[in-house]
């Protein structure tokens, strides 16, 4: 089969859009389909992967990408590279990686010419969570991880006792996991804390670090991608993801099980879909409880062997090739 995936963001940026639609194309690749990547996502040099990749493309290079394939696969669907389909019929599936209005249920314009065009596609969700706010039926299918390169390789001792993995940003929480930190200074708990990512929040978490007295206890590492950031995983405990909004996913609850961290998350969304019987999750933006929760895990440590075990039976369902061939199915119906 010749699909064609249109994902506005791509590699090299960081983000679960970007993780999803590389997992996707090595999978499919993998089962002897031919691959084509349109994004909108700028890059230095030549692409190193195993598929084509059209970034930015003109008019007439889309137009003979649609063209060429049987299968048109919208990574979150952007209208802007729906119009050759009205030249080329072909069949259109579109993955929502979150639902389709702004930020506070409102719709726009834009939002509702979207779920128009729904009626002509075949969707997939994510989660139940973004399948709930579609006005069209649609299979739920998880996103997956990179098993190839998040995978358990310590069984030892673990230095890192809490991670954070992600762009620092206000909605991703790691202001609110710093004052669940200093909460648990109250209790007589210091476990150390390495923040991975980068953002503009940066200073002002040093700020707040340093106000709390954690600057000792707290590494702000910058971002990590690949095997280097499955080596941090590898030595971290406890995972991390405090977000304050509601999560449609969440790759990096994955990333962080496959390696054998324990994941303490926040409630709202699809993310505890994410984390499964493999960790705990908390109320969206409460600080209390998210140090409630640590606490139990970290004075009594025996807590996190059964969410451990319990992860090859949650992983399986997330690898790519288990997810594409999910994908492959709705594509074929």
């Amino acid at each position: 089969m010749r699909i064609l995936i249109v994902s506005r963001a791509f590699l090299p940026g960081l983000g679960g859009i970007e993780t999803t639609t590389d997992a996707l194309a090595r999978a499919f690749q993998r089962r002897g389909h031919t691959v084509t990547v349109v994004t909108e996502t700028p890059a230095e040099g030549a692409d190193d992967l195993p598929y084509r990749v059209l970034r930015r493309p003109g008019a007439a290079a889309l137009l003979a990408a649609v063209r060429d394939c049987e299968v048109c696969l919208h990574n979150n669907i952007s209208l802007r590279a729906l119009w050759p389909l009205t030249i080329h019929r072909r069949r259109l599936v579109v993955a929502h990686q979150t639902g389709l209005r702004r930020p506070g249920g409102r719709l726009s314009p834009v939002d509702r010419v979207k779920r128009l065009v729904l009626r002509f596609a075949r969707s997939i969700a994510i989660s139940r969570a973004v399948a709930a706010d579609l006005p069209v039926e649609a299979a739920i299918v998880p996103n997956p991880y990179r098993d190839d390169i998040f995978r358990r390789t310590n069984d030892g001792e673990r230095p890192i006792e809490l991670a954070f993995v992600g762009r620092l940003v206000s909605d991703k929480g790691a202001s609110l996991l710093l004052d669940a930190l200093g909460r648990l200074s109250g209790r007589g708990l210091a476990p150390r804390l390495v923040v991975v990512g980068r953002g503009p929040e940066e200073p002002a978490l040093r700020r707040q670090a340093e106000a709390l007295g954690l600057l000792d206890r707290v590494e702000l590492a910058g971002p990590r991608r690949g095997g280097a950031l499955a080596a941090l995983l590898n030595q971290c405990r406890i995972l991390v993801v405090p977000s304050l909004w509601a999560e449609p996913f969440g790759i990096v609850a994955l990333e962080g099980i496959a390696c054998g961290s324990v994941v303490v998350g926040s409630a709202g969304g699809g993310l505890p879909e994410a984390i499964g019987p493999c960790g705990v999750t908390f109320p969206n933006g409460d600080a209390a409880a998210l140090a409630e929760r640590l606490a139990e895990l970290l004075l009594d440590p025996a807590r996190l062997a059964p969410l451990r075990a319990a992860a090859p039976a949650h992983l399986a369902r997330h690898t790519a090739d288990a997810v594409a061939a999910a994908y492959l199915a709705e594509m074929s119906r």
